[in-house]
């Protein structure tokens, strides 16, 4: 009924996606609440986007655009720009520079003058020729201040006017012409407290007389130095000694002006709109003090005013989407994370890759198949949010352009996604995994927009900091949503030509390389956990000598209860012979299961020496036999499967599983083996159907073979009928689970099934049912089957291995190791309490050596050795017992398999604490 070929890369690949397109079906309504996030988000961006919108419009229509009283400037239209006075920039009263003892020259004035308002505006002068300075020092500054009204700027051109207001971002409306803050006029010599009445526009307020004060400095070392130890920003626990500005007038003769200006622009950086500084008056200042020097006072340069460019009307706009949208973004594209990272650690806490493996999916398949398909999500995901944004009219959508966005999106996806295998491999528990991963969601939005923004905005923070903070991922993502806001926010958005300058090219190539850095150091992690190897293996010390466990000698020893027990196992060791006879023959390819002295050793760890988990097994499994593995807990018999399934390496030695070396050939030999765990490994979701219509076409069924093996196998453990094939799995009961992972194991006849305690939690009836099948399926082929039941191993096993401390005792038929091990009959009878000695002394006359191995309130049991009584001595020893009292009850019984077990279990445990 099943092809026997391997399942082809492409058959796998598609039972893979075919189950995940199911479970997906299952899940659409939880898929649907994910994609409603961000558009719920991009409604409330809208809303918020149109209540804005309507407030601001209120404002708009309430204000009178019209109106005299209405200075320039706001949302208003000026087709004709005011005509402003041009102004110098000097420090508050408080703030001139007076003498000081971090300044090196004395020609400061006192600082009495800041008690009565008079400290001068001071202006430093510096060049090769000192005369010349001087002499322009002197044409700086004009006399008192006069103004002809009926020629208004061009008389006002005249004086030197200051003020301590920084400038604006226009000049539609300087803040120095205030009708609360007094404008300077800057003079050679001013009379105390000279004081002149100004009018200009609407505004009345008083003019100033301030002195400028020009001090000569030998070099432009000594300017920078006083500039420096003067300003507040250089010194702010000292008392400021502001400079307003600085000339070096450089090789300046009668045919030349060459200067250099020094003007203060700290003015700015508390606010990045100001963007304006008061330079043109400096260069007014010496331009006509060189033309005064040349062409005597009465020639002058006129600066009558400054004008901004006409402007339109502004309408008040704020664009919501772009000021949220990097927070609000950040969080909805990485709220994919944790759906990835928990669906990845389900599979593996559940050990369900475990379980797909071991039934034929290679890690090819695996990758690629869960790769695409959490592609395919996200990218839909993103996709949906890109066109429902760009419809509901977000600029942030619409201005950027697509395929920029597209690329973007592609890139940290991708990143996002072996991100999330990355992450999973560190995390066993999908609780503890959707915690921390909603903390990196949450935290990453959070910091983005108040730590890692402001820093991207700090024009001193390097750009190589910027660079390293984008290597966290989160960070990436930020950067490149910001990006689209600022481009957003401007008219033409985001577009190719833009990259290099906004620092998403760099980003690019950032976020591209962490994504194949990361997929190769994923890959690397799960080659090596996948071979049993700790990640760090090639940190260890090559030096260091690895610590192996010495096999027991192999003797006759006779244990505490004087019974000899055969250490020699003789039988054991004719399997042995029986492997290697036909590893010499060649004909080891013909048997299911040959076992060559295969091996498994745990090394030592945290200085405790190794442990030898299976010692040089030797088993030949042919097809159509059943063979039971007994032992106690921590035998070696978890490490043997595990081994025989390809999830453990051998240390050494190795398995042919129809003729294929589990060393080398674990991917053909899983095509041909099917196992059934100790622990079910379900899908809540899916159904029994959906479960072996999945495991069915990784053992490459097809068509009608699949349909017809997946309903047999539903029918043979009895989940066929009543629409139980139908139900998820998640609403089987443990017997039901247990039948259908046995179903699982079965289905499409596999050559080699592993089953692990295959009947546990089933009721009596069920386990019996289940037995009719594991016996109908062993004809063809060779089953090891681990179990506690006694009862099950003697029904089900052809033959029967004692497994202890990684070593087989015996290995036999039930009958045959009844006969070898039993060698006794137990004796049981119960009296009163008074009688005990009496039966005793009764039973040891017929049987010298019996022992009394249980004794409770007048019940006792005895061993009595076959070969020194007769059943029928017995019988008439219980005859005679009960005409001297009253036996309540008594019983003879041989020797049972649980007997056999117990006993060569634990005279072995004993013999190897000896040896």
């Amino acid at each position: 009924m099943a092809d026997p070929s391997q399942a082809s890369f492409w058959a796998q690949a598609n039972a893979l996606l075919r189950k995940n397109l199911t479970y997906q079906r299952k899940h659409i309504w939880t898929n649907v609440r994910l994609v409603l996030v961000p558009l719920f988000l991009c409604l409330l961006l809208l809303a918020i986007q149109l209540l804005v919108d309507a407030m601001m419009k209120q404002v708009s229509d309430k204000s009178d655009c019209g109106s005299k009283d209405v200075m320039p400037g706001g949302d208003c239209p000026i087709p004709n720009p005011p005509l402003l006075p041009p102004m110098l920039q000097i420090p508050e009263s408080e703030s001139r520079a007076v003498k000081a003892g971090f300044f090196s020259y004395r020609d400061f004035p006192d600082k009495s003058c800041r008690r009565t308002g008079t400290c001068p505006v001071t202006i430093l002068v510096t060049g090769n020729n000192h005369s010349l300075g001087k002499a322009l020092s002197g044409n700086m500054f004009g006399g008192s201040f006069a103004v002809n009204t009926s020629d208004f700027l061009t008389s006002l051109a005249n004086n030197v006017l200051g003020s301590t207001l920084e400038a604006d971002q226009n000049n539609y409306k300087d803040p120095g012409i205030n009708s609360e803050i007094p404008i300077y006029n800057i003079q050679s010599q001013c009379s105390p407290n000279s004081t002149w009445p100004f009018s200009f526009g609407n505004i009345h307020t008083e003019v100033k007389c301030v002195q400028g004060l020009c001090l000569w400095r030998n070099s432009s070392a000594e300017v920078n130095d006083e500039l420096f130890r003067g300003n507040w920003r250089a010194n702010p626990e000292r008392m400021t000694n502001e400079i307003a500005a600085a000339y070096d007038l450089l090789s300046t003769d009668n045919n030349n002006l060459d200067a250099t200006i020094w003007y203060n622009s700290t003015y700015n950086d508390d606010s990045p709109s100001k963007v304006l500084v008061r330079v043109p008056r400096l260069i007014n200042l010496v331009s006509n003090a060189y033309l005064k020097f040349l062409k005597g006072p009465g020639t002058r340069i006129v600066f009558e005013f400054v004008k901004e460019v006409p402007k339109q009307q502004t309408k008040k706009n704020l664009d919501i989407a772009s000021m949220l949208g990097p927070l609000f973004f950040t969080w909805v594209v990485l709220l994919l994370f944790p759906v990835i990272l928990t669906s990845l650690v389900y599979e593996k806490q559940e050990r369900l890759r475990i379980i797909m493996k071991m039934h034929g999916l290679g890690d090819g398949p695996y990758w690629m198949i869960s790769y695409a398909y959490f592609l395919a999500l996200s990218m839909f995901y993103v996709t949906s949010l890109v066109i429902f944004g760009s419809a509901i009219g977000l600029h942030y959508f619409r201005l950027n352009d697509y395929s920029i966005q597209f690329v973007f999106y592609f890139i940290f996806i991708n990143l996002q996604i072996s991100l999330a295998f990355l992450a999973s491999s560190i995390f066993s528990k999908v609780k503890t995994a959707t915690v921390i991963a909603y903390i990196f969601v949450f935290g990453t939005g959070l910091l983005g927009s108040f730590l890692f923004e402001r820093l991207v905005e700090t024009p001193s923070f390097p750009e190589k900091g910027i660079l390293a903070l984008e290597l966290y991922p989160g960070f990436s993502l930020y950067r490149g949503l910001y990006e689209f806001a600022q481009s957003a926010s401007s008219v033409n958005g985001m577009k190719w030509e833009d990259l290099s300058d906004s620092g998403m090219y760099k980003l690019f190539c950032i976020m591209s390389v962490e994504w194949f850095v990361i997929l190769i150091v994923v890959y690397y992690i799960d080659r090596v956990s996948s071979s049993g190897k700790s990640p760090l293996f090639f940190f260890k010390n090559p030096f260091k000598k690895s610590s192996s466990l010495p096999s027991p000698p192999s003797v006759q020893r006779q244990n505490s209860d004087n019974v000899l027990i055969d250490m020699e196992k003789t039988d054991v060791t004719q399997e042995r012979e029986k492997v290697e006879q036909l590893k010499h023959e060649g004909r080891s390819t013909g048997h299911a299961i040959v076992c060559d002295n295969l091996k498994k050793v745990y090394p030592g760890r945290d200085g405790n020496p190794a442990k030898l988990a299976v010692k040089g097994l030797y088993l030949d499994v042919p097809s159509g036999e059943c063979f039971g593995m007994l032992g106690p807990n921590g035998a070696g018999k978890t490490s043997f499967i595990h081994m025989m399934t390809g999830l453990l390496k051998p240390t050494s030695g190795t398995a042919l599983v129809q003729g294929l070396d589990i060393c080398k050939d674990m991917n053909k030999v899983y095509t041909s083996m099917g196992v059934c765990p100790q622990h079910d490994l379900l899908w809540e979701t899916l159904t029994g159907r959906e479960h072996l219509l999945f495991y069915g076409r990784l053992k490459n069924i097809k068509g009608s073979a699949l349909t017809q093996a997946v309903e047999e196998s539903l029918k043979s453990v009895s989940l066929f009928d009543g629409g139980v094939a139908d139900k998820p799995a998640g609403k089987y009961s443990g017997g039901m689970k247990r039948r259908l992972s046995v179903a699982i194991s079965l289905i499409g006849n596999p050559k080699v099934v592993y089953m692990d305690e295959p009947s546990t939690g089933l009721d009596p009836a069920s386990r019996k049912n289940l037995w009719t099948v594991i016996q109908r399926a062993k004809q063809n082929t060779a089953i090891i089957l681990t179990t506690h039941s006694m009862e099950e191993a003697e029904f089900l096993c052809d033959r029967l291995g004692i497994f202890v401390d990684g070593g087989l005792q015996c290995i036999g038929n039930p009958k045959e190791l009844k006969g070898r091990y039993g060698g006794s009959y137990v004796f049981t009878m119960t009296t009163s309490i008074e009688y005990e000695e009496k039966v005793e002394r009764m039973l040891q006359r017929i049987s010298p050596n019996a022992k009394k191995v249980y004794h409770l309130a007048g019940t006792q049991k005895f061993e009595i050795p076959k070969e020194e009584v007769m059943i029928s001595d017995v019988f008439l020893m219980v005859e005679k017992a009960k005409t001297k009292f009253t036996v309540f009850a008594w019983g003879l019984a041989d020797t049972t398999l649980e007997d056999v077990f117990f006993k060569v279990a634990t005279t072995a445990q004993v013999f190897n604490s000896l040896s």
